[in-house]
Order: structure tokens, then C-alpha cells, then sequence
């Protein structure tokens, strides 16, 4: 399975010159807890960075800054780390892994941003699969112990 099917392809997306206090109220209308800073080329999305709500925590709110003067390309984090739409799933756990990360912006095979995969998107798959297999694992205990008797 590839990381498309199970991501999120309504990505909430700023430019670098957007305020902080913009990026933070697109969060709160939009209910996500970050925003992916892009810029824009022939029309399709880059993506250059992401700012998440913990950033805007330690970076803006913790600090006293003025989220209202200071731009998202001040507080985002630059060296943005993607997974290509058409990697598989454990690929992705191991780029968050070894990147330490809770959030990828996916990308075609142009650089352009199509979707984000989160840390919980990638819980829900993997739990639902695990509950399948114990189901599994409990109906064929059952039809063993059954046939045994």
C-alpha cells in the first residue's frame, strides 16, 4: 500500500510571508496542528518548510513575540523532510523515525505538495490492522478448539 492511500490530501498551506498570527488562526479554523509553508511555481505548490502548533508555542508564545509582525519563514522549520506519494508506508515510518518527526508533506515526482501524512494517520492503519489479525487469531483459535472436540 502507498503512503496516497491513507494521507490527507486537503493540506493547509501558507506563503512565507504570512504572519504567524495568520498561520495560527488557518490552524484553528481548519482544526490542524500545522500549516505547510509553500511557494508557488507554474501554478503548483513547493513546499519550503512547516510551522506546527508547537512552534508556535516555543518559538512565538513563549518568547513574547509579536505573532502579528513576525512571518512564518521566521519561526518554520526549513529543512523539510517529504515522502514521495508513491512510497510505501514503512518507508515513511522510518523517514519519521530517523527524522524525528510527526509530519510529512507527500510529494509527486516533481517536488509538488499533493497531501500530508501524520503520526496518527499512520496509528489508525496500523491499529486497525492489528485488531484485524486478533480477530483472526481468535476465530481460528476458536474453529481449532471446536474441531477438536
Amino acid at each position: 500500500m502507498s503512503i496516497s492511500a491513507i494521507c490527507n490530501h486537503e493540506v493547509v498551506t501558507v506563503k512565507a510571508d504570512a504572519t504567524v498570527f495568520e498561520a495560527a488562526q488557518l490552524m484553528r479554523s481548519h482544526h490542524v496542528g500545522d500549516v505547510v509553508v509553500v511557494k508557488e511555481n507554474q501554478g503548483k505548490n513547493i513546499p519550503l518548510g512547516i510551522v506546527t502548533d508547537r512552534d508556535l508555542v516555543i518559538e512565538v508564545v513563549a518568547t513574547e513575540l509579536d505573532c502579528k509582525v513576525m512571518t512564518v519563514s521566521d519561526i518554520m522549520v526549513r529543512h523539510l523532510s517529504v515522502v514521495k506519494e508513491n512510497s510505501g508506508i514503512f518507508d515513511t515510518i522510518k523517514i519519521m523515525t530517523s527524522k524525528g518527526v510527526r509530519r510529512l508533506p507527500v510529494v509527486d515526482e516533481h517536488g509538488t505538495l499533493t497531501a500530508i501524512v501524520t503520526l496518527d494517520d499512520l496509528l489508525i492503519l496500523l491499529s486497525n490492522e492489528i485488531g484485524s489479525l486478533s480477530k483472526l487469531v481468535t476465530r481460528e483459535l476458536k474453529n481449532e478448539t471446536s474441531s477438536r472436540r
